[in-house]
């Protein structure tokens, strides 16, 4: 099959309408496999406005032929910011001509290995890359049961860390030629973080519930629009609401079915609850990643239950999928 019937198998560079989208994940990875010979994947997103790219749609199954959860956001052509760092992200990031040199930070929901195992393999590859400025990187504060993100950082490339070698990273004289600048973000509570912007964009992060395991959401705010990244939530604590208002495209997490009991739903928001989130937020679209095999094949279940509440496009993400506001 050549890459150009690929190219029109799959929905990239598209902007959302009111529809349902879904690929089978097959053609995505031999799509993978065709823009990395051809160097067409940077053509998957448009050159001009704000994009969202999947790195990675599914979870931490390793037989559901997905990358877990991980995103990249283009604005104007550059790839600006990373949200999580899972296995695999590292290719992806490649295969559609990410740039470290043009990141403004890196941000975590949570620090699971799902979520965050390719960080010491960005740092690795970056010593290649022309990046000359520090590389400000955000995530959770640590409980008993997970590290913060300092702790996380010091624990895979600090003095003592399991990837020593690349301890220069953290501080001026690195072999990369930039630093790495950790800083955990409140990861309980109930009040909207916003400490940090450039003049490409705006974060700001907001604690959720995902059982015992530190988590937030992150919004990044680019002139008047805005993508809402709610990351493992169970929303018990109803916070995601308040920081994805009236949102341009809010990208949810969606690992259980609405038929779902027990320790699932401490952890994971159904599908009903994700409707309810994006109708009391009243975000303009919705992006259903995170994908496992418990909803995989029941998309129009949770479409339906979603549908109780929310009304407006519900947008299925698949690898390499990339959508424009």
């Amino acid at each position: 099959m050549t890459t150009g019937i690929l190219l029109a198998m799959v929905p990239h560079g598209r902007r959302p309408h009111d529809m349902h989208f879904d690929i089978v994940p097959t053609v995505l990875m031999v799509l993978a496999l065709a823009l990395s010979s051809s160097g067409e994947a940077r053509e998957l997103c448009g050159e001009k406005g704000i994009w969202i790219q999947i790195l990675g749609s599914g979870g931490p199954e390793l037989n559901d032929e997905r990358a877990p959860a991980s995103y990249l956001v283009w604005i104007e052509g550059k790839s600006r910011l990373l949200v999580n760092t899972g296995p695999g992200s590292t290719v992806a990031f490649d295969l559609v001509g990410g740039r470290i040199e043009d990141l403004e930070a890196i941000v975590y929901t949570q620090l699971r290995a799902e979520h965050a195992s390719d960080f010491p393999a960005f740092v690795e590859g970056s010593r290649f890359g022309e990046r000359r400025r520090a590389l400000p990187v955000f995530g959770p504060a640590g409980n008993e049961m997970m590290p913060s993100m300092k702790q996380f950082v010091d624990a895979m490339i600090g003095p003592h860390g399991a990837f020593r070698h690349l301890q220069d990273f953290l501080t001026y004289n690195s072999s990369g030629g930039f630093r790495i600048s950790a800083r955990d973000v409140p990861s309980t509570g109930r009040r909207v973080w916003a400490r940090f912007a450039t003049q490409n964009l705006r974060l700001a992060s907001i604690p959720v519930h995902h059982g015992d395991i530190p988590a937030i959401a992150w919004r990044v705010n680019i002139g008047e629009q805005s993508i809402t990244f709610s990351g493992d939530f169970s929303n018990q604590k109803n916070t995601l609401v308040e920081l994805a208002d009236e949102t341009d495209a809010l990208v949810v997490h969606h690992s259980i079915p609405e038929s779902a009991r027990g320790d699932a739903r401490e952890h994971h928001a159904r599908p009903s609850q994700i409707g309810r989130v994006a109708r009391d937020a009243d975000v303009r679209m919705l992006l259903v990643s995170h994908r496992m095999h418990q909803t995989l094949g029941r998309e129009s279940l949770s479409i339906a239950a979603i549908e109780t509440y929310y009304r407006g496009p519900i947008l299925f993400a698949n690898d390499l999928d990339c959508w424009g506001l």
